[in-house]
């Protein structure tokens, strides 16, 4: 639990009353029968929000004309994404699909003079052989247009991967460095889960998606200028042909996304029965308390209804369907009736009314794509929005750079008045601290949850910086140098270490920032003066045993287990400051021992200082200097003997000799309880 928790704990504590007699509440007797869970009128309404379902439907529930609106600035974004990755490729694929369809338009142009050179009067086989240099021509262009297709869709397997590569590269280095207060943010960490979830997933389906809908308006302006070549008149002619289909499709895409949102609504409903039944957590109790069949009978209620709902949405989405094929199928005959009566009245050239056939038909398909290529850009675009406003923020929340670093030694840290406020807190967790750290000395710190002592520790660490007062390696003020500097200065043992799913060796020599790479006598040193040494000779393949039942052959350790490797993994570092903040709490007297005994009586280290922050105040008593906080301050330092012999104004023991007499009489009490059994 952080100081920021405890402060606000503590806060809370101080206004709670003494509870009364607790009164009997007049509680009426529940019905007999009722629903498992919260019914709404449609499944799943009652379910709250989740992170992922955010945007879903939103192109549905937008106008075309905003949707329209935003596709250039999309357009730009995606394609100067596209050319930071590979300016090369991006260029190569705007080429070869501009090219495509000039291609394409051609190929409708040739198509018009071949059927001109076979609808021509004289014999057949002079119409055929005046046709044959047209035909060739449109086979040409054809093959062209496939090598120029082949060549777009080349560019896109190699732009692809790079785009996906370089954002999720950013995004990674971004977060990673954020400040630690940023960290400790929920909403930060939720918007930076959102962002990576969502916003990576959608960014890096970008490219094909503008390709797509890129490729399908190129067809959709080569066909529209085919048709003006061949006579004014017929681009009227292809806007009544397209625009009920257009609007038929655009009816058909809202309905499918909102069909798709929804249709993810019920399964989350009915998935919460299906977690129960599979969780492992959830097991034991279910299978002890003979639960299945009560779970999976309330699965299968809902399992129905969801059926009659999904049942429901495909025939709405069928009647969308048949509603568009009956209106574009209208508009389409009736395009084709003024063609022909064009045609048959001389208006233009039977084999230009064939041309615009041909134009006509393949533009009604090629709507349907763009229609449904703009919807899908324009909802994954408003989680790129998420993801480039986290990237922004990230950007901003970086650690202090001034290019200076710290020295890998230090003599001296000095602490003057320093001053701290977590972002989320209404009070400082430290006000006015001071204090003098020298290189080869042992210091604890000790206090109540949320004194302090902690928050002091990070801001040596170099995880936060001070909001006020200075902290000072050897006369350098910490804000003058990279916070990454100090932060590779001190190696800090967490009492909840992180269980690294690597190698028994990686999770030593990750403490130095790698885990590839050994200093085998140092790393050997480190776990044997931690006791991690017995833990590592048991394993299978001890240094190489991955510390994870991810992988095979791999093993879990105790948390006892897992603490030694932290103190090896603190040790190894070889910092000029050891922080050990709890590190035995999840460890057995022995073990406990053996640490302490290697830490604070073993050979000591002149240009190291070592911190040692503990409730359990025996742990300290051999200690150089033990500062001892209270809320937020600093109320008493010294050695052992000389705060327990401190006393107050009023002839009290002072704070220390107090908290150190309670733990040894509480001990005491134990073990006078025991001689007497």
């Amino acid at each position: 639990m952080s100081d920021a928790d405890d402060i606000n704990r503590s806060e809370n504590d101080d206004r709670k009353e003494v509870p009364g007699p607790r009164r009997r509440v007049e509680l009426p007797l529940p019905p007999a029968r009722a629903a498992a869970a919260p019914e709404g009128e449609e499944v799943g309404d009652e379910l709250t929000s989740v992170y992922w379902m955010q945007w879903d439907g939103e192109a549905a529930r937008t106008s075309v004309a905003r949707i329209l609106g935003r596709l250039p600035a999309i357009s730009r974004r995606v394609l100067g994404l596209a050319y930071r990755a590979d300016a090369r490729a991006t260029v190569m694929v705007v080429v070869l699909q501009l090219a495509s369809a000039l291609m394409s338009a051609f190929g409708l142009l040739a198509s018009v003079r071949v059927l001109s050179a076979l609808f021509a009067q004289g014999a057949t086989s002079e119409r055929i052989h005046h046709a044959l240099p047209s035909l060739a021509l449109v086979a040409g262009l054809l093959a062209a247009q496939g090598l120029l297709d082949f060549g777009v869709a080349r560019g896109e397997a190699a732009l692809t991967p790079k785009v996906r590569r370089a954002v999720e590269q950013e995004f990674l280095r971004l977060n990673c460095h954020v400040r630690l207060e940023a960290v400790d943010d929920a909403a930060f960490a939720d918007e930076a889960n959102k962002a990576n979830d969502r916003g990576l997933y959608y960014m890096r389906q970008a490219v094909p998606q503008l390709i797509a809908l890129a490729h399908a308006v190129l067809g959709l302006i080569g066909a529209a200028g085919v048709l003006a070549v061949l006579h004014p008149v017929l681009l009227p002619l292809l806007l009544l042909s397209v625009v009920p289909q257009g609007y038929a499709a655009v009816r058909s895409a809202r309905a499918q996304f909102l069909s798709h949102s929804r249709y993810s609504t019920l399964q989350r409903r009915i998935r919460l029965f299906t977690w129960l039944l599979l969780d492992r957590d959830s097991a034991p109790e279910v299978r002890a308390s003979t639960a299945q069949q009560a779970l999976l009978e309330e699965h299968e209620r809902f399992a129905r209804r969801i059926e009659k709902e999904d049942a429901r949405l495909g025939r709405q989405e069928a009647n969308v369907s048949l509603w568009g094929r009956a209106v574009g199928g209208l508009a389409i005959g009736a395009t084709y009736a003024v063609l022909g009566w064009m045609t048959a009245a001389g208006w233009m050239p039977l084999a230009a009314g064939g041309g615009a056939f041909l134009a006509i038909r393949s533009s009604r398909g090629t709507l349907v794509n763009v229609v449904l290529a703009m919807h899908q850009i324009y909802e994954h675009a408003l989680w790129i929005d998420d993801l480039e406003r986290h990237l922004e923020r990230c950007r901003a929340l970086q650690p202090h750079r001034t290019g200076r670093r710290l020295p890998d030694a230090v003599k001296t840290i000095t602490v003057t008045d320093v001053h701290y406020t977590y972002p989320e807190a209404g009070r400082d967790a430290l006000r006015g601290v001071s204090m003098t750290l020298t290189a080869g000395s042992t210091v604890a710190f000790v206090g109540a949850n949320g004194s302090g002592k902690s928050t002091m520790a990070k801001l040596l660490a170099g995880l936060y910086t001070p909001s006020k007062g200075s902290i000072r390696w050897d006369g350098v003020e910490v804000r003058e140098v990279d916070a990454e500097s100090i932060q590779a200065q001190v190696a800090m043992v967490l009492q909840d270490p992180v269980a690294w799913p690597l190698s028994a060796l990686a999770n030593v020599t990750i403490g130095a920032g790698t885990i590839t790479e050994a200093d085998p006598r140092r790393a050997l040193a480190a776990v044997t003066e931690s006791g991690a040494d017995r833990v590592i000779a048991g394993l299978p393949q001890r240094w190489a045993t991955p510390l994870s039942k991810r992988f095979k052959g791999g093993q879990e350790l105790s948390g006892g287990n897992w603490a030694k490797v932290a103190v090896a993994r603190g040790l190894y570092q070889d910092a000029a400051m050891l922080v050990l903040d709890e590190p035995t709490a999840s460890m057995d007297a022995r073990a406990e021992h053996a640490v302490y005994e290697a830490v604070l009586h073993g050979t000591r280290r002149p240009d190291r200082i070592t911190v040692l922050i503990s409730h359990r105040l025996a742990s300290v008593t051999a200690c150089d200097m033990i500062y001892v906080f209270r809320d937020g301050h600093i109320v008493e330092s010294g050695d052992h003997h000389t705060l327990m012999s401190r006393r107050t104004a009023g002839g009290e023991p002072g704070e220390y000799a107090q908290l150190f007499t309670l733990q040894a009489a509480a001990y005491q009490a134990a073990a006078g309880a025991e001689d007497e059994t």
